[in-house]
């Protein structure tokens, strides 16, 4: 799957525009890198597109922050108020899924605390 078919498919699953999802899913996929271990998001990027692996940031260090706090980040480099991003963000996580397999979505999942279930629950 090429990043434009990802994007088709986050617009369809949370009614954005094919823009707004393509926008969402980089800020989506980096806010998600920033919580991994820098370990896990490189691995992560391995399975993705070649032109969303751009959209997954090189760090030394993971950072701790909670789902309010992601939705914030992605809805101010998106412009989406935070009902859209939510919706975009489980559709990003949906596609993602699809893109990288259960396997590696679980490792990524596993460094999530159980507030971010909401995010990623029912992404099958």
């Amino acid at each position: 799957m090429d990043q434009r078919e990802f994007a088709r498919k986050v617009a369809e699953r949370a009614g954005l525009s094919r823009e707004e999802a393509a926008d969402l899913t980089r800020a989506t996929l980096s806010t998600l890198a920033h919580r991994l271990s820098s370990g896990e998001a490189r691995h992560l990027a391995l399975f993705l597109p070649e032109s969303l692996k751009e959209s997954v940031p090189r760090r030394d260090k993971q950072e701790r922050f909670g789902v309010k706090d992601f939705v914030d980040r992605v809805s101010s480099r998106t412009g989406l108020n935070d009902r859209e991003t939510t919706q975009g963000i489980r559709a990003a996580m949906t596609t993602l899924r699809e893109v990288v397999g259960d396997e590696v979505f679980s490792h990524v999942v596993s460094q999530l605390p159980a507030e971010f279930q909401g995010l990623t629950e029912g992404t099958a």
